[in-house]
C-alpha cells in the first residue's frame, strides 16, 4: 500500500538535484519546507521556488472528480491575468496543473500538485517570453521522480 503525501516531505536534499537539471550557473538554498534556485548569467535570469505546504479546501477532490475542470481553474486564472493559459500535468497519484503567463518584464510559470492534501507549488519567473516554462520543462523530471515517486 503506498503512504499517503509524496514520496519526501523534506525538499533539501532536491536542491541539489534541480540544479544539476537546470545547468550550470544555478544557485540554490535548500530548507525542508522550500527550495529556491537563481541563475544570474542564464537567459532570463531565472528564479525559482519550490515550495511544500497543505492544501485542505477540498480543491484536490473536486479536481479528481472533474467537479473543477482545467477549464474552470483557466477562466480564474484569466480573470487576473488575460494572457494565463492552465494546462493539466500527468502526475498520478497526485493531480496538478501548471498555469503560464505573461509578466510585465518576462512571464512566469506555475505548477500545483497536490496529492493527499500535500501541496508542492514550483513557482518561476523570468525575463524573456518561454524562459519560465523551458525551465518548469527541466524540473518536472525532478518533480515526479524525487517528489512525486513516479
Amino acid at each position: 500500500a503506498r503512504a499517503e503525501g509524496f514520496a519526501i516531505d523534506d525538499l533539501t536534499p532536491i536542491g541539489e538535484l534541480a540544479a544539476a537539471a537546470l545547468g550550470p550557473g544555478y544557485i540554490f538554498r535548500a530548507e525542508p519546507k522550500r527550495v529556491s534556485l537563481y541563475c544570474a548569467e542564464c537567459a532570463g535570469s531565472p528564479m525559482i521556488d519550490i515550495l511544500l505546504g497543505t492544501q485542505t479546501d477540498g480543491a484536490e477532490g473536486r479536481v479528481r472528480s472533474g467537479v473543477t475542470t482545467i477549464a474552470d481553474l483557466e477562466r480564474q486564472c484569466r480573470s487576473r491575468n488575460e494572457g494565463c493559459r492552465i494546462t493539466g500535468l500527468g502526475v498520478a497519484p497526485a493531480v496538478g496543473w501548471v498555469s503560464r503567463y505573461p509578466r510585465p518584464s518576462g512571464d512566469g510559470s506555475t505548477a500545483a500538485i497536490i496529492l493527499d492534501g500535500q501541496l508542492l507549488t514550483v513557482r518561476i519567473i523570468a525575463g524573456g517570453s518561454g524562459t519560465s516554462s523551458e525551465v518548469m520543462e527541466r524540473l518536472l523530471p525532478v518533480i515526479r521522480t524525487r517528489v512525486i515517486g513516479q
